[in-house]
């Protein structure tokens, strides 16, 4: 999906724009990805928007945090049930996928067992990511 930007300067602050169309059962989705995009690209230029669609977005520069400070409680399962979701992958599905029992999958995305080097690298091929995301 390429859609063009728009961009408008105004009080020193530019404004960016992008109207896509896309199909509405996978707009929810796609409006999830976009604001976790956002907030990856905020977080890695240590700026927050601060508004809406009413045209009153602001920038203001502010410290950024470490992942661990941001999610004191997360853990790799979280990646993992994200990205299985995102592919519309069940946990039986992706145990198949892994050669793993679909419970060991449960216990990946709750947090009970950590995801060892070599899972790492199995759920990176299969989701198409560096495997350090999982480390």
């Amino acid at each position: 999906m390429s859609a063009p930007l728009k961009t408008r300067m105004t009080d020193g602050f530019a404004e960016i724009a992008l109207i896509v169309k896309v199909p509405a059962a996978k707009a929810a989705g796609i409006e999830k990805a976009l604001e976790r995009l956002l907030a990856a690209v905020e977080q890695a230029v240590g700026l927050r928007a601060f508004g809406g669609y009413g045209g009153d977005e602001k920038l203001v520069s502010e410290k950024s945090v470490s992942i661990e400070e941001a999610f004191p409680d997360g853990h790799a399962g979280m990646l993992i049930r994200g990205l299985r979701g995102k592919n519309d992958m069940t946990q039986e599905e992706l145990a198949k996928r892994l050669g793993v029992a679909q419970t060991r999958v449960s216990e990946l995305e709750i947090g009970k067992r950590s995801v060892s080097a070599a899972m790492a690298k199995r759920l990176a091929s299969v989701f198409n990511v560096a495997y350090k995301m999982f480390l």
